[in-house]
């Protein structure tokens, strides 16, 4: 018998997945650690005018899709009304089988807005006045749409020059009824052959209320900017680090030349770079680890690749893609250099080339200390790699090479209010998994032993990092 489209036991083919996911999973908060959400939409209680609105004004996922599927930049990024940018996704959705957008556009529609049909040219109609309809109510707002899907902690991710207000904001609202902390990424200070290094540590010194002119300074300034966040709940940094170059250990003296060619938007060499990026690394490491931040790095994505995109839209607009550089040698060696100079944080890794799932897990391995369990983690399955294969595969490796009970569990990695089902789709994927190795008598059928793994790689573990 053909089962329903994403029917309410979808992803489930054994006995024991149905129970896991109805029973131990489904209800569980989500922990989303990791999420580009606007803190300012929060605060505020943002609404929308319409579904097109919420669905493409910030999402590349979907611009991607749409230019894959013909549709001019106009529709996609462009000026047109989100009327016609939604009737130009609605005709691409049905060329989206087999690609995880098909899952979640359905997924949210019913999710959010209770529409059970199946979208595309035909229904758009249907899906626009329901939709908006809903978006009118205050039921739909920015909080709403947290709470609905059961959201206990919000990471955002933010730039050490933000004031952070509106964090500050939601926090104090009693009635907020979720957490939501920022997250720490300094990213902008680690090139200083970059065009615009000088005016960032320039807005950092102004941030921070001191003078960048030596290392020690700009590592003073970043530290000063951290001791704020922490003040508001921070418990993570981030850094992109889509290459990871072979590295020398620099003196003061070297990195302070360095800097000062950055400073003066003067040519800084690659190797010089790569030092200095390193060194700043290892000193934000330790006060990582001093302040309890978990330190996340977020590897091997080939960035801005579209000069046409780049220069006519911006950054983070669809023009990435997977970086098949080498990772291994660097980032155990940069791991190795936080770890001799006073232990690593609890660090997170996520690496965008699935070729490389197993160099990122046995890194993880690398660096476990003895001091708490699955201190060093090989991250969720990320960006090109969060669909069903991508996810299985990544946990097939960390259940294989590490401990899969440890592992931390899933997140959203988005900047849409919508993205939330993604955890439903994650917490099915591991129930069909964990299922099917019960009923083969992989593991035991014992319900202790597997409700206790499924209540910890979707909830406890990323709980016990992020809420106490």
């Amino acid at each position: 018998m053909t089962a329903p489209f994403l029917g309410p036991d979808f992803l489930l083919d054994t006995p024991s997945s149905l129970r896991l996911y109805h029973e131990v999973a489904a209800p569980l908060p989500l922990v989303d650690f990791h999420n580009h959400l606007d803190p300012a939409a929060i605060a505020e209680d943002r609404s929308w005018n319409s579904i097109g609105e919420i669905w493409l004004e910030g999402d590349h996922y979907k611009w991607r899709a749409m230019r894959w599927n013909g549709v001019p930049e106009e529709l996609v990024t462009g000026n047109a009304d989100f009327r016609q940018k939604f009737d130009a996704f609605a005709a691409t959705v049905p060329h989206c089988l087999g690609n995880p957008l098909y899952h979640w556009a359905h997924l949210e529609l019913k999710r959010y807005f209770g529409w059970d049909g199946v979208f595309g040219p035909e229904t758009a109609d249907e899906v626009w006045e329901i939709a908006n309809a809903k978006l009118a109510e205050p039921t739909h707002n920015a909080r709403a749409l947290l709470h609905q899907m059961n959201v206990g902690y919000v990471g955002t991710t933010d730039d050490p020059c933000d004031d952070l207000d509106f964090h500050a904001a939601a926090q104090k609202d009693p009635d907020l009824g979720f957490k939501i902390a920022p997250s720490f990424r300094p990213d902008k200070t680690l090139t200083p052959s970059n065009e615009g290094f000088a005016d960032y540590c320039r807005k950092l010194a102004t941030a921070a209320e001191m003078r960048i002119e030596r290392f020690e300074d700009l590592i003073g300034a970043l530290i000063k900017r951290l001791d704020h966040f922490v003040t508001l709940g921070c418990k993570a940094s981030d850094h992109g680090l889509s290459e990871l170059p072979p590295f020398s250990k620099r003196s003061a003296s070297d990195l302070n030349t360095i800097l000062a060619s950055g400073l003066a938007s003067e040519p800084v060499s690659a190797r010089d770079e790569a030092d200095f990026k390193a060194a700043v690394l290892i000193e934000l490491g330790q006060a990582y680890r001093q302040r309890n931040i978990v330190m996340q790095f977020h590897i091997g994505a080939s960035r801005n690749n579209s000069s046409r995109l780049l220069e006519g839209i911006g950054p983070d607009t669809g023009g990435d893609a997977i970086s098949d550089s080498p990772v291994a040698s660097s980032l155990n060696s940069l791991l190795d250099q936080i770890d001799r100079r006073g232990g690593l944080p609890r660090t997170i890794l996520y690496c965008l080339n699935p070729a490389l799932n197993e160099v990122i897990v046995t890194i993880a391995g690398n660096f476990q200390d003895g001091s708490e369990p699955g201190k060093i983690q090989s991250g969720p399955a990320w960006w090109f790699n969060d669909q069903l294969e991508g996810m299985e595969r990544h946990l097939t490796q960390v259940a294989q090479m590490g401990l899969l009970s440890r592992f931390i569990g899933m997140l959203t990695d988005s900047r849409s209010f919508l993205s939330f089902p993604r955890h439903e789709y994650y917490r099915r994927l591991v129930c069909r998994i964990v299922g099917r190795w019960i009923e083969d008598g992989s593991i035991p059928n014992n319900a202790t032993l597997a409700d206790g793994l499924i209540r910890r790689i979707c909830h406890d573990n990323a709980r016990d990092w992020f809420l106490q």
